[in-house]
């Protein structure tokens, strides 16, 4: 059997797109404990911690938000991507695999989430989900 290229270490982040940002910090911050750790409010994006991953809160209004098509609803969608932290593996050969499978690949990236800064690429599953593949950073010997 050969060895599998893929291995899941964790859920890095949900990004939650919101016809209502206010009420969502009432939530996830007042209710739930999370506590803002990044914002960007020039593209319209909230990072909440949320344990050892992250949730991160788009208006739907925002340059980020309207990238996901209308407001949220029951017959559409609020989740705009599921981010997979995986171990880290050749970009190329990785890239290769998932269009062996099939699977349309966008290019790698430097991107932030709960593991820091990192590189990632997504794809969309058989549904249309987005999924983020984010790559797990190095740790140097200061960490």
């Amino acid at each position: 059997m050969k060895p599998k290229l893929i291995n899941i270490k964790a859920i890095d982040h949900v990004v939650l797109r919101t016809a209502d940002i206010g009420s969502m910090l009432g939530f996830y911050r007042g209710v739930l404990g999370c506590e803002i750790e990044r914002e960007l409010q020039e593209i319209g994006l909230t990072q909440l911690r949320a344990g050892s991953a992250l949730i991160d809160l788009v208006p739907v209004d925002s340059e980020l938000g309207r990238q996901g098509g209308g407001l949220p609803s029951q017959d559409g969608r609020n989740m705009d991507h599921l981010c997979l932290l995986i171990d880290r593996v050749d970009e190329h050969e990785l890239i290769g695999y998932l269009r062996a499978a099939g699977v349309a690949v966008q290019d790698f990236q430097e991107r932030y989430g709960a593991d820091g800064f990192g590189r990632s690429l997504y794809i969309n599953d058989p549904e249309g989900n987005v999924v983020e593949l984010k790559l797990a950073r190095e740790l140097s010997a200061a960490d």
